[in-house]
């Protein structure tokens, strides 16, 4: 039983666990994602508030962020330098997305660049909408980290350890929103929230909207919308997607220069994670910012046949 309990918060269990060769789901290591759902289903019995709807989308807007500027642009594709501090900040930010470790993350992502919507990508759309969803990370083969793609961030101690132990932080998180809730409860009772109802709407609720915005990216991404450039996958851009993920529904744009910390080329594509990105930029926060390359893209770019 206590070696039951370790595989859910300790990673390096699932480490030395993994079967490459198998596609089965580890069930037993998913029973809190699980929960997680679940959990939204007392909603009806918390109900909801303008208070409580607000800290949600607080919470899924900054975490989202975290996922969208750090975990992707800047772990997985080193699109802007930044001080370690802000590097730590943003990957327990990130962590409490419940999404897993920015150093699984990244070696995943980077791991999928280089196989996009091939049989060695872990998560293409062409093995199901089903699996590129959601089941290629419940699958024992995943739940290791990709290590040798991701050298560079194993080489920070602190990053390991919030890697190793990324469910801890979801933990802290709803723990603070339930002590938030009493507190308002408690002391600002016109507002008619309560500590469960706070952790229900500012976690898991919030929670389960980040985690299935953001899988869209690898489903829906590379099945609807429109090509503008030239690549090797199947990835399109979609308005829609950008919106509900702060700028990742450029995905098509991304696809052709990954490297590039904006992912709206356009001045319509809006890219609401690269506007607070140049702002943190212009105040030092972070530096070196990397753009796409304009050869690049016009030689890449799809040109209509008239």
């Amino acid at each position: 039983m206590k070696q039951f309990f370790t595989k859910w918060f300790d990673n390096s269990k699932s480490q030395v666990e993994l079967l490459p060769d198998s596609n089965a789901i580890d069930w037993a290591r998913i029973i809190p994602f699980i929960a997680i759902h679940l959990a939204c289903l007392l909603v009806f019995v918390v109900g909801v508030s303008w208070i409580a709807f607000l800290v949600c989308m607080f919470s899924y807007l900054l975490r989202m962020f975290a996922i969208t500027a750090f975990y992707h642009r800047y772990f997985s594709h080193k699109s802007f330098k930044t001080s370690r501090l802000v590097q730590g900040i943003f990957a327990v930010i990130g962590a409490t997305a419940t999404q897993r470790g920015p150093i699984w993350w990244a070696a995943h992502h980077r791991h999928h660049h280089l196989f996009a919507d091939l049989s060695e990508d872990s998560h293409s759309p062409r093995d199901g909408f089903w699996h590129s969803h959601i089941k290629w990370f419940l699958m024992k083969k995943n739940f290791s980290t990709k290590s040798k793609y991701v050298k560079d961030l194993k080489r920070y101690p602190e990053l390991d350890f919030i890697d190793r132990y990324d469910i801890v932080f979801p933990i802290i998180f709803a723990t603070g929103l339930f002590l938030l809730g009493g507190y308002l409860h408690n002391h600002f009772p016109e507002l008619n929230t309560s500590a469960s109802q706070i952790l229900i709407w500012g976690y898991f609720i919030s929670t389960v909207m980040l985690s299935h915005v953001t899988y869209c990216i690898n489903s829906l991404a590379h099945i609807f919308g429109f090509r503008t450039y030239e690549t090797k996958d199947d990835s399109r851009n979609n308005f829609i997607l950008a919106i509900f993920t702060l700028g990742e529904g450029w995905h098509n744009n991304h696809h052709c220069s990954p490297g590039s910390v904006k992912q709206g080329f356009k001045w319509w594509q809006l890219d609401m994670s690269f506007y607070v990105l140049y702002l943190m930029n212009k105040v030092g926060l972070i530096w070196d910012l990397k753009y796409p390359n304009k050869s690049l893209l016009e030689k890449k770019l799809i040109r209509s046949k008239s």
